[in-house]
């Protein structure tokens, strides 16, 4: 296989992963570009290499800079801005939790927060209080697992975890 074709095959399996995560095709797709290049790029870079609009290209690298996942690199001679993304795994991985946690799990504990002072009345508030207890419990604990998770800084977790996949 040539690089081409394995640099385009992984740019796309990424851009599918992405979808999973929960962002778009784009955002992903140019993040597994700036994660395979060897030299920093602009966004007209990732717009002509993705074939994507310049509009999707800086909202994608807009929002890859505040997932902290790229940023800018000055060149020196150059008046155009230039990413990079972050390379080391363990790093991408907790930046990816502490972005789903907020997006995702932050909203939902705030909501069930907000639902804990129902009236218990009847057997129906009692049951959905039980639900909203037992879901707030959970949701804390595993907010809790979230923050500490993303806070390891050693690589062995990782690595661990790697080992159970295989």
């Amino acid at each position: 296989m040539q690089i081409a074709d394995g640099k385009n095959k992984f740019i796309e399996e990424w851009g599918r992963l992405g979808i999973s995560w929960g962002i778009n095709k784009s955002m992903a797709q140019t993040h597994a570009l700036l994660l395979i290049s060897s030299k920093p790029m602009t966004a007209e870079d990732v717009k002509a290499e993705l074939g994507i609009s310049a509009g999707s290209a800086n909202i994608s690298l807009n929002t890859l800079m505040e997932w902290e996942l790229i940023s800018k690199m000055p060149i020196s001679g150059s008046r155009k801005d230039h990413f990079v993304a972050e390379k080391d795994m363990w790093t991408i991985f907790s930046k990816i939790i502490i972005n789903r946690k907020k997006r995702e799990l932050d909203p939902m504990v705030s909501l069930l927060d907000h639902l804990s002072d129902v009236e218990v009345t009847c057997p129906e508030s009692n049951e959905f209080h039980k639900v909203l207890t037992d879901l707030r419990h959970f949701s804390q604990r595993a907010d809790k697992a979230l923050i500490n998770l993303s806070s390891f800084k050693s690589k062995w977790i990782l690595s661990g975890a790697m080992k159970m996949m295989r």
